[in-house]
C-alpha cells in the first residue's frame, strides 16, 4: 500500500466530494468503501429497467449541493418538477392550493383559511430565517398561523423540504430556511442520483484519488499517525483520517474515543428514518395524477419522471415516501399497506401495470435533524484527536440533507489542507 496524506473512510456523496477537494489541492488521498460500489445512500438500483433510488432525496437550487458542484464543474442534469396535484385529507383529494387559480378551485381550505395561506406563503418567501428566536416549529407555527387547517398545510411543506415530522422538536429556524430553499425548485435528476455519485467518481479518478472498494474498515487507533485495521486483514498507516460514516459508527470505529467530539456528537444526533416505495409502471392509469402530499398522513406521492429520466423502456417512476421521523421501532406491513393504498387511492388499477418495484422498509434518510436541544454543530475537526475529522448529513452547520453532506465534505477538505500546511510549518521550523 502506498503512503497517503488522507483516508476517507466511506464513499458516499461527502466521501467523493472531500476526496475531489483535497487531490485537487495536491493531496495524495485513498477512499475506503465497504460496499462493492460508491455512493452510500445516493446509490442507484436498476430493475426491470427502471432506475430507484434509495429513498428521497432533493437537490434543492440555490443550495450548498448546487454550488459545490458547479464549483466543481460536475454537470447534472434534470428538470425541476411541476408540483401542481393533490392534497391528500380523511382519505380523499382535493387540489393542492399550490397557485392563486388552484388555491381558488380547492376545497380542502374555506375562504378565510385560504387568506390565511397566502398570507403565511408570502412571508415564508421573504422572511430573514436567522431572525426567528430560538423555538421549535411547532411553538414558531401556532404563534404565526391561526387556522389548524393552515397549519397543517404548512407541516406538510416543512415535513417535505426537511423529512422531519418531530415538530416540537425540530429548530424552527432551520425549518424555515430549508422550506425557502424548497419553494426555489428542487431538480430531479437524470439516471438517478448514481449519475451524480459517478460524476464525482470520474472527477475524484482523475484528480488521481485512490478508491478501494470491498474494503471494511473495523477499527482506528489514532496516534502520530492513525492506524486502520480492515476486515481483510491490512493495516494502513496515514496522518490524516476523514470519517463520512456517521455519529454512531464513527464513534464505534474509533478505539478510546470515550470523552470526545465523537461521544457528543453520537450522544445528540437524532437520525431521521422514512419508509420508501417506487414502482415503475408501464403507463399511469391516471394521466393527470402525478403529485400529492399528505395533509393528515405523513405521507409523499411524486411521479419524478414528470421531470427526469429513469427508465430504458419508457416506464414510469413513482416515489413514495412515509416520513417517520425519529422512531426506531414501526411494522414494515403497515408502511407498505399505507403507502400501497395511496397508490390505490392516486393510481387505481396500478398493480396491472407494474413492471418493479422496491421497498425499503425504514432507511436513514438523515443522520441527525437539527433541534431546539442541540448545544453545537460537529466537526469538520475532532479537537481531541489531531488529524481526525468528519463530514456528511449529520455534520451540517445549519444546512439539511444533501446540503449538508456537500458542505461538511468541502470544510473538512479545507480544514485538512489549512492543518497540514501548518503542520508542514512546525516540521520546518
Amino acid at each position: 500500500m502506498n503512503t497517503f496524506d488522507v483516508a476517507i473512510v466511506g464513499g458516499g456523496i461527502a466521501g467523493l466530494t472531500s476526496a475531489v477537494y483535497l487531490a485537487q489541492a495536491g493531496k495524495s488521498v485513498l477512499v475506503l468503501e465497504k460496499a462493492s460500489k460508491v455512493g452510500g445512500r445516493a446509490q442507484t438500483n436498476s430493475k426491470n429497467g427502471a432506475l430507484f433510488n434509495l429513498g428521497g432525496h432533493a437537490l434543492y437550487r440555490g443550495g450548498a449541493a448546487e454550488k459545490i458542484l458547479n464549483e466543481l464543474e460536475v454537470n447534472i442534469s434534470g428538470a425541476v418538477p411541476d408540483t401542481t396535484g393533490y392534497a391528500i385529507w380523511n382519505g380523499e383529494l382535493f387540489k393542492l392550493p399550490g397557485s392563486l387559480g388552484a388555491m381558488v378551485k380547492s376545497k380542502l381550505l374555506t375562504w378565510s383559511s385560504k387568506t390565511e395561506l397566502v398570507r403565511v406563503m408570502l412571508k415564508l418567501q421573504t422572511i430573514d430565517a436567522t431572525s426567528i428566536p430560538h423555538m421549535s416549529l411547532r411553538e414558531w407555527a401556532e404563534k404565526e398561523i391561526k387556522n389548524p387547517m393552515v397549519r397543517n398545510v404548512v407541516y406538510a411543506l416543512c415535513r417535505t423540504s426537511t423529512y422531519g415530522i418531530d415538530y416540537d422538536q425540530q429548530l424552527a429556524s432551520a425549518v424555515i430556511q430549508q422550506v425557502k430553499l424548497g419553494l426555489k425548485g428542487v431538480l430531479y435528476v437524470n439516471n438517478g442520483w448514481q449519475s451524480i455519485v459517478e460524476n464525482l467518481r470520474s472527477k475524484a479518478l482523475a484528480a488521481g484519488v485512490i478508491i478501494l472498494t470491498n474494503k471494511m474498515v473495523s477499527s482506528i487507533e489514532y496516534g502520530i499517525r492513525h492506524q486502520l485495521f480492515c476486515a481483510d486483514g491490512e493495516t494502513i498507516e496515514v496522518p490524516n483520517v476523514l470519517l463520512t460514516t456517521g455519529p454512531e459508527q464513527s464513534m464505534k470505529l474509533i478505539k478510546n474515543s470515550e470523552g470526545t467530539l465523537l461521544q457528543k456528537w453520537s450522544q445528540q444526533a437524532r437520525p431521521v428514518y422514512a419508509a420508501c416505495l417506487d414502482v415503475a409502471l408501464k403507463k399511469l392509469p391516471r394521466s393527470s395524477h402525478h403529485f400529492a402530499i399528505g395533509i393528515d398522513q405523513h405521507i409523499l406521492f411524486s411521479n419524478h419522471s414528470r421531470a427526469c429520466s429513469l427508465s430504458q423502456d419508457g416506464e414510469i417512476v413513482i416515489q413514495m415516501i412515509k416520513y417517520l421521523g425519529t422512531k426506531k421501532e414501526e411494522s414494515a406491513n403497515v408502511h407498505k399497506q399505507e403507502l400501497e393504498s395511496i397508490l390505490d387511492l392516486m393510481q387505481p388499477g396500478w398493480r396491472k401495470e407494474l413492471v418493479s418495484q422496491q421497498f425499503l422498509p425504514r432507511m436513514i434518510v438523515v443522520q441527525d435533524m437539527i433541534s431546539v436541544q442541540d448545544k453545537q454543530y460537529f466537526g469538520p475537526s475532532v479537537p481531541e484527536i489531531r488529524g481526525l475529522y468528519i463530514a456528511g448529513d449529520g455534520a451540517g452547520h445549519g444546512e439539511m440533507l444533501v446540503d449538508a453532506a456537500f458542505a461538511s465534505a468541502k470544510r473538512a477538505a479545507k480544514a485538512i489542507i489549512e492543518n497540514e500546511g501548518l503542520n508542514r510549518l512546525r516540521r520546518e521550523a
